[in-house]
C-alpha cells in the first residue's frame, strides 16, 4: 500500500468523521507528515521504553512513530471516535489501540504492564475546544502519567495564536511543564502550525 493512496483514504475518512461530528474532530484535514516530524523531532523515540500517542485521529503520526520505534509493543494509542479506532486497527494491526478518553491514561496505564509511565506523550487533541477546567484536567493526567523527563508534544494552528484562549493555553503549558518549547511554523500542514514541546520535571 502505498503513503499517497494511504494518506487519500485518511483525508477521506477525516473528512468523513469531521462532517458528522466537527466538534470533537476539530480541523477539516489530517496534519501532515511535516508536522509529525516535527512533533517528534526534539524526542529519542527509539529509545523509549513506551510512546502513547491521544487523540490519533486516522493516523497522520501514527506511522511515523511506529517507524522510529523499536517494537510496536512500545505504542499505545487513545482515541475516542469510534470510527477512528476501527480505521486505526485497520491500518495498523500490530499497534495498540483503546477506544476511551485520556481522563483515564492512568487507569490504562496502571492497567497495562511495566511501570505505568509513559517516555513520551504524544497528542493531537483539539485543545481549543476545551474548556479550562478540561485542559487542566487532562494536562494534569498527561503529567502524571509521565516518567520524570518525560516528553509531551501538541500542537496550536498558527492564524489562533493571539487569541486569549490560545495564549491561556500556552501559560498553562508553562504551569504545568518544567519546560516548554515552541517549534518554527510548518508552513507544510493546513492550516499552518506551531508546535509546542515539553518535559515533565
Amino acid at each position: 500500500m502505498g503513503t499517497t493512496t494511504s494518506g487519500v483514504r485518511q483525508g477521506l475518512h477525516f473528512l468523513g468523521s469531521f462532517f458528522r461530528n466537527p466538534f470533537q474532530v476539530g480541523a477539516v484535514l489530517p496534519s501532515s507528515r511535516a508536522l509529525g516530524r516535527m512533533m517528534l523531532a526534539p524526542f529519542d523515540v527509539a529509545s523509549a521504553d513506551l510512546v502513547v500517542e491521544v487523540g490519533p485521529g486516522t493516523g497522520a503520526f501514527t506511522g511515523l512513530i511506529l517507524d522510529r520505534l523499536r517494537e510496536p509493543s512500545k505504542y499505545m494509542g487513545i482515541e475516542l471516535n469510534p470510527s477512528f479506532v476501527e480505521h486505526l486497527r485497520r491500518e495498523y494491526p500490530q499497534a495498540t489501540f483503546y477506544r476511551d478518553s485520556v481522563e483515564r491514561l492512568g487507569e490504562i496505564l496502571v492497567a497495562g504492564e511495566g511501570s505505568g509511565k509513559a517516555d513520551l506523550v504524544v497528542c493531537g487533541l483539539p485543545w481549543a475546544q476545551f474548556g479550562d477546567e478540561l485542559q487542566e484536567r487532562l494536562l494534569g493526567g498527561i503529567l502524571t502519567s509521565l516518567r520524570p523527563g518525560g516528553g509531551f508534544c501538541t500542537f496550536a494552528y498558527i492564524h489562533a495564536l493571539a487569541m486569549p484562549g490560545a495564549r491561556k493555553f500556552r501559560r498553562r503549558l508553562e504551569t504545568t511543564f518544567s519546560r516548554v518549547e515552541q517549534s518554527p511554523v510548518v508552513w507544510r500542514n493546513v492550516p499552518p502550525a506551531i508546535v509546542y514541546s515539553c518535559r515533565s520535571s
